[in-house]
């Protein structure tokens, strides 16, 4: 038996079918090209992206 099929064997047998599934799902590695994206992130100017967090924020107080 393959190292994954043991372990996901291991896990069904000690959490149950779902709660293995979700167990699983936490380490779901996503989608897209994170570096790609952080450069575009990181070159945006910081004073703007940091008035936006601060704007987010006020908007998330308030509801």
């Amino acid at each position: 038996m393959k190292f994954t099929k043991q372990g996901i064997v291991a896990l069904v047998k000690v959490l149950g079918p779902v709660d293995a599934v979700r167990f699983l799902q936490i380490y779901d590695s996503g989608s897209g090209d994170y570096t790609k994206m952080r450069k575009q992130w990181l070159e945006k100017d910081p004073e703007k992206y940091l008035a936006a967090v601060i704007a987010h924020g006020k908007k998330k107080t308030r509801a």
